[in-house]
């Protein structure tokens, strides 16, 4: 569904439910964002910057906490989740949703309205680009987005996916509106930003519980350092998530440890010593790529982006600030350039 539609749908059924009205403004420069939304309140108009959304996740919390500050602004979102809305009232942001539920404070004026439901919701068709295989290749192309323009066969070879599904995944791409055509032989990928978020939330949903090894007891007085030096420091291990986030940003102290290996389960428990416990702490996950990173302070982490991902989705406002740590640092030039 397009901003268009989602904020057209929000206003018309605003209207309905309470009486009040809505126009919305599209930008006519960039500076605008997504436009404005003026609202008709009893003995006064205002205007509003407007930030529209699809479902919003909660590690896009920061990004729209940081547009909303300092300025009249109104959050419009095809679907909001009673946490989100929750988190976003205790910021004191304005929403509302396509059904015409709504948070606004403003002086004296409070509207809140909720409960509403929209009707029946499009059903989407499964992009192979958004499938198990197709989100390991749609990380590599985040990471290097040159390898849209080699061989399949190669794609195939760095990311464990059949090659017979590489031409199938850029199709879903294509068709995602992720993909602008150069020439006949060459493309790049757009709306970068976009695409980031979506492959998060796949990862969240689908790729990373695939992935799942299983959890295990954290030896006593384990410490980022002497767990790598347990499991071992090689290119086969890799630290995710907040022990990683650690040794990137110092601004951390990890409470569940996030760990990608290619080692089985037998070979954790007989070769690294480590003890089973589903509420464990130790969380190993399948490492799901070939390319190996820099050694960072004597570690072997995974790929900021990997890390910024594990971070956003445990919706911990701890994580989450250092997530937005590693994006500014690490990965905002490369994916709001364009």
């Amino acid at each position: 569904m397009d901003e268009q539609e989602i904020i057209e749908t929000a206003l018309a059924n605003l209207k309905e439910h309470t009486g009040i009205k809505g126009k919305f403004i599209p930008p006519t420069d960039r500076h605008m964002g997504d436009g404005e939304v003026e609202l008709g309140l009893v003995e006064t108009r205002q205007r509003l910057a407007v930030e529209i959304k699809g479902e919003v996740k909660p590690y896009q919390l920061p990004n729209i906490i940081k547009k909303a500050t300092g300025k009249p602004f109104l959050l419009v979102a095809q679907k909001l989740y009673g946490a989100t809305k929750a988190a976003l009232r205790e910021k004191k942001i304005n929403y509302l949703d396509m059904a015409g539920n709504i948070y606004y404070k403003h002086g004296v004026y409070l509207i809140q309205v909720d409960g509403n439901k929209t009707g029946d919701e499009r059903k989407v068709a499964t992009n192979r680009a958004f499938t198990k295989t197709g989100l390991k290749t749609v990380f590599y192309f985040l990471l290097d987005e040159h390898a849209l323009n080699k061989p399949y066969r190669e794609t195939a070879l760095m990311t464990g996916v059949a090659l017979g599904n590489i031409g199938k995944i850029v199709e879903g791409l294509k068709e995602a509106g992720f993909i602008l055509q150069m020439t006949d032989r060459t493309c790049m990928l757009k709306n970068k930003k976009g695409l980031l978020d979506r492959w998060i939330a796949g990862y969240r949903e689908t790729l990373k519980p695939n992935l799942h090894i299983g959890n295990f007891k954290l030896p006593p007085e384990t410490t980022t350092a002497n767990l790598q030096d347990r499991i071992g420091r090689h290119v086969k291990n890799a630290l995710g998530g907040e022990p990683a986030a650690e040794i990137m940003t110092g601004h951390l102290r990890p409470e569940i440890y996030t760990f990608y290996t290619e080692l089985t389960k037998p070979e954790l428990i007989q070769d690294a010593r480590l003890i089973p416990d589903p509420n464990g702490k130790l969380q190993v996950f399948k490492k799901f790529w070939k390319t190996d990173y820099p050694v960072t302070m004597g570690a072997y982490i995974a790929h900021p982006l990997l890390i910024y991902a594990d971070l956003v989705i445990t919706d911990d406002p701890r994580c989450i600030e250092t997530a937005q740590i590693i994006y500014d640092q690490y990965l905002k030039y490369e994916f709001e350039q364009r």
